[in-house]
């Protein structure tokens, strides 16, 4: 019999623990995310490890691919600040007890009332365009603003293999673009301008990015740096934020590329980034906690269709929106468990592996090779630890699923399980104008009889 991979013996000895706490049961609790923590904490450490410590640098953690306050809190204890894209995000990263000065604002939509707030609290705000320059310079009022301040520049280089991922195309919806024409010039005339524009920030994209683009961009945004600070004869930009957008790895459980990797492509193409003239803000999401995750769900029923066997589970376009509309694009891994959690050995079947939305493309895999699962069999859906559970679509009224947290010790049964966020119960619905007063409640055990 074949050993598991490590990664795989150790979410097989998760998703057993899980089923024997019972925070996985086919009666109660049929799906459900799972966050490493002791891999989020390695995973900090090597970032941290991979930039010199010639600059100061901020790495602040894209709360788009994980918001869920307990896990940024955790990434707070780790060092890290927060990059929030919407005043939801900006509400939870307060809330998990990041300082304002660590929170990095971007979003290409900020409304008056969000800048305002921001800048009273100091917050670091990165300016889309002209317009909302206008909007700060009116807020501020000829103050000298607490917040530090730069500018979104768009390098213009071109796009990776998924277009929806690329924000450094000639006409992305973000940013202010470097090679238009006059355009460079007019954003030159506005650092002149405002003096208090101290930062440049730049995100040439992410999954799909080519390292080579990505630094492109980031020796761009560098090189616009050093002309503002020339052509005003004194070093008024000191900060480059050079976004994130590593890609991961999905295609099994090697974790490439790394960060050293992505920081040797800086050093050779945007040398000065690390001259000690410039600090450094990093807004990596998706590549600090999608490795970091996984989803399990059990399997409901089976069935054959056109001589296709298919799985129905409880796991689909609720927490897996992206594989489900776009699977080219973002493919991934099924490992077929039994109902203890033990991985499934026998030989592989071709089958689709199907979510509970009610259509036809609610698939997580499609004719994929797996032992025979049948019902109340468990899949596990690895490398889900940013964008996929922490971020469900309420597709059918389906319910958000609970998420935990985990770290383990040295013994197999050393399995300490924390809440992340508790499971939504479908039964409970408000009242039309009544807040959250349930208009009826279901306990989770009572499956209501129709007709």
């Amino acid at each position: 019999m074949t050993a598991l991979a490590p990664a795989a013996a150790r979410r097989e000895r998760i998703l057993q623990a899980a089923v024997r706490q019972g925070l996985l049961h086919p009666g109660r609790s049929r799906l459900a995310g799972f966050v490493d923590l002791d891999g989020v904490a390695a995973t900090v450490a090597s970032l941290h490890r991979a930039f010199p410590s010639s600059a100061p640098v901020l790495h602040a953690f894209a709360a788009k691919a994980n918001s869920l306050v307990p896990v940024l809190a955790e990434l707070r204890r780790l060092g890290m600040g927060c990059e929030v894209a919407t005043a939801g995000e900006l509400a939870r990263a307060l809330a998990a007890g990041f300082a304002p000065e660590r929170i990095v604002f971007d979003s290409p939509a900020k409304t008056e009332a969000e800048l305002r707030y921001a800048l009273d609290l100091g917050v670091t705000v990165n300016v889309d365009n002209y317009q909302e320059l206008a909007r700060i310079d009116r807020a501020l009022a000829g103050r000298v603003p607490a917040s530090k301040i730069g500018v979104r520049v768009n390098p213009q280089l071109g796009g990776g293999s998924i277009a929806a991922m690329s924000t450094a195309t000639t006409t992305s919806k973000f940013g202010v673009p470097l090679a238009d024409p006059g355009s460079r010039q007019r954003l030159l005339r506005a650092y002149h301008d405002h003096p208090w524009l101290t930062w440049v920030h730049t995100h040439a994209g992410s999954q799909g990015c080519p390292l080579d683009l990505m630094a492109g961009g980031v020796a761009r945004a560098v090189a616009f740096a050093e002309e503002v600070n020339a052509s005003l004869g004194r070093r008024q930009v000191v900060g480059i934020d050079i976004g994130g957008g590593l890609p991961v790895n999905f295609a099994d459980d090697e974790t490439t590329p790394t960060f050293d990797t992505y920081v040797g492509q800086l050093r050779a193409q945007a040398p000065a980034l690390f001259s000690g003239r410039y600090g450094i803000v990093t807004e990596f999401g998706r590549s600090v906690l999608a490795k970091n995750g996984f989803t399990a769900a059990y399997v409901e029923y089976t069935k054959s269709m056109g001589g296709r066997r298919i799985a129905v589970t409880h796991a689909g376009v609720q927490v897996a929106t992206r594989t489900v509309f776009n699977p080219d694009a973002w493919p991934l891994r099924i490992e077929a468990h039994d109902g203890s959690g033990r991985a499934k050995r026998g030989g592989p079947v071709r089958q689709d592996v199907a979510g509970p939305a009610c259509f036809a493309g609610d698939l997580l895999a499609r004719d994929r090779p797996l032992p025979p699962l049948e019902p109340g069999d468990l899949v596990s859906v690895p490398d889900t630890g940013a964008y996929y559970f922490s971020t469900p679509f309420h597709y059918n009224s389906l319910p958000e699923p609970a998420v935990h947290g985990f770290r383990t010790g040295g013994d197999d049964d050393d399995v300490r399980f924390e809440l992340l966020r508790p499971a939504q119960d479908p039964w409970e619905v408000p009242e039309p104008g009544a807040g959250d007063v349930p208009l009826r409640r279901w306990p989770h055990e009572t499956v209501p009889v129709v007709g």
